[in-house]
């Protein structure tokens, strides 16, 4: 199937992607008084990697190759952008709202891009430059939460600043594996990198288990696990997959701004959770600089992400 054959299916493909990564963030803060953070990142790219085997099994001897290749290279991508991310937004979300979450993860293009000028030499023109400081700034409104004293006296919150560092962390993975380029096809890469994130994730877990911290889980963490592997991990990248195969990895990734938007609605209606003007003037900030970012971005061949 070529791009052109069905541009409208690609476009919904690629909204119903985000509406399920949004809702990552709502179950997972919905469920986080029963279910433990790094248990639900083990969990949830273990069965994703479960569901998605099957589908690649016919490449079992290219995937062997790559693996023997480049084993310590999956283990930290795949330990960074599947497992310490997610992980580290499980965590944030302990002590943070959803929907500040969802705010700040959507600054992780801008730090790849500054990423991508620092390891890869990537052209990064003055008005991306503007466009970064921008959206930085909308960053900040909501870590400090609109209060200034709060940037003053240093008193700046544990969950913002993990979602700062997990974005940072999806940063890093996404500018090691556009270095990488390795010669497989998407599916085929991503059950790796699940992989990899299982081994990273897995000291955590049983720490977990070991502080028994599974006494508290319950029906509410598991109908959590169920949504995050299966709609919000193995289904998501599957219609990911298809969108950049319709649309391209340009036009498609572009469609992530409105997981910030879907986290917001998702939150304020079934969590409650109040949308104050500090979350408008930040939204609206990183949105300019995002725009910015991407409306100046010098011309380049298609790179494989």
């Amino acid at each position: 199937m070529t791009r052109s054959e069905h541009p409208a299916m690609g476009h919904v493909a690629a909204v119903v992607t985000w509406l399920l990564s949004a809702g990552i963030y709502v179950v997972a803060k919905w469920a986080i008084a029963e279910m433990p953070p790094w248990t639900l990142c083990f969990w949830r790219a273990a069965i994703a990697g479960a569901i998605l085997l099957p589908l690649v099994r016919g490449h079992g001897q290219a995937i062997a190759k790559l693996l023997q290749q480049h084993w310590l290279a999956i283990l930290v991508m795949g330990g960074l952008g599947l497992g310490l991310t997610q992980g580290f937004i499980y965590v944030a979300l302990e002590y943070t709202t959803a929907i500040n979450a969802g705010l700040i993860i959507s600054l992780a293009p801008i730090i790849t891009m500054v990423l991508a000028r620092l390891v890869l030499g990537e052209v990064l023109t003055g008005l991306q430059v503007v466009g970064s400081l921008i959206a930085l700034v909308g960053m900040g409104t909501i870590v400090v939460k609109g209060n200034l004293d709060a940037l003053l006296a240093f008193s700046l919150g544990t969950g913002e600043l993990l979602m700062v560092l997990a974005a940072t962390c999806f940063a890093v993975y996404t500018v090691l594996i556009q270095r990488a380029a390795f010669a497989l096809p998407r599916l085929q890469l991503l059950v790796l990198l699940l992989g990899g994130a299982i081994i990273t994730v897995l000291l955590l877990f049983l720490y977990e288990l070991w502080n028994g911290e599974h006494a508290r889980l319950d029906t509410r963490g598991y109908w959590a696990l169920a949504y995050v592997a299966i709609p919000g991990t193995a289904f998501m990248y599957l219609l990911y997959n298809w969108s950049v195969d319709l649309l391209g990895a340009s036009k498609a990734g572009a469609f992530l701004y409105l997981q910030m938007v879907f986290v917001a609605v998702l939150a304020h209606f079934i969590l409650g959770e109040a949308i104050e003007r500090y979350h408008l003037v930040g939204a609206s900030l990183i949105i300019v600089g995002v725009a910015l970012v991407m409306a100046f971005a010098p011309t380049r061949s298609p790179a494989r992400t």
